[in-house]
């Protein structure tokens, strides 16, 4: 579905991605994982056409999407959760969805979409017509992934979902996450929480200063005696 060719960027002399490769098959969670700077989030940025590769490719479904603004990388199909929940603070909880659905031209497509999202996200329909930053952080992080839904992507990216979540709340963004993938939607994951990642993940892929070190299924990549020091406290 999503293959990444030899991807290389940097922020002026600071190589953040050194030519990685990796793929991501239709109907799998996928996880990015490594430390703080690897380039994870700037791996997404790429992917989503908020950032420009200097070279390498990525294609989507064996098109070339590297140099897609990012309106049409969410009209091919694929929709970011970004890092920091990003919402529009002073917009209502249901502004925040329509705001998600800005390529949709049907009213009544709109609607649907809203409905499923409530249908997902309960705490959200209680408080449609609430400012978006008065919510909670746990329902910040559901508002953006509500948000990232509402284009129907067969694609989502999700930038570190369990940042500044209560161990209860990240428990509970990973269930959603899972149940998302379940209904048929493909998952490509960035996440510092190594060992929730990996425990819903299928297959996944270390990042270190800009250049892949491991990868696998994500039952080898949890069993891996580096990456337990590492990233699982072992």
């Amino acid at each position: 579905m999503l293959c990444v060719e030899n991807l290389h960027y940097s922020y002026g002399t600071i190589n953040a991605l050194s030519g990685i490769s990796f793929q991501v098959n239709e109907g799998e969670i996928v996880a990015l994982i490594g430390a703080n700077g690897a380039g994870k989030s700037t791996t997404l940025l790429n992917i989503s056409g908020l950032l420009h590769p200097q070279s390498g490719l990525i294609k989507y479904q064996g098109v070339d999407i590297s140099k897609l603004p990012p309106h049409k990388v969410v009209e091919a199909g694929i929709s970011l959760v970004p890092e920091g929940r990003r919402v529009f603070s002073r917009m209502t909880v249901l502004e925040n969805l329509v705001m998600g659905a800005y390529l949709k031209k049907s009213r009544v497509e709109i609607k649907e979409s809203i409905e499923r999202v409530f249908d997902r996200f309960t705490r959200l329909k209680e408080r449609r017509n609430q400012l978006a930053g008065t919510l909670s952080g746990g329902e910040q992080q559901m508002l953006a992934i509500g948000r990232a839904l509402m284009s129907k992507p067969k694609l989502l990216l999700m930038d570190e979902p369990s940042m500044g979540l209560a161990p209860m709340l990240v428990q509970e963004i990973f269930s959603i996450a899972k149940e998302i993938n379940q209904s048929g939607t493909t998952i490509l994951l960035v996440e510092q929480n190594a060992y929730m990642a990996l425990s819903i993940a299928q297959h996944a892929y270390v990042l270190e200063t800009g250049a892949i070190v491991l990868q696998g299924t994500a039952e080898e990549i949890a069993n891996n005696p580096e990456v337990k020091k590492a990233y699982l406290g072992e």
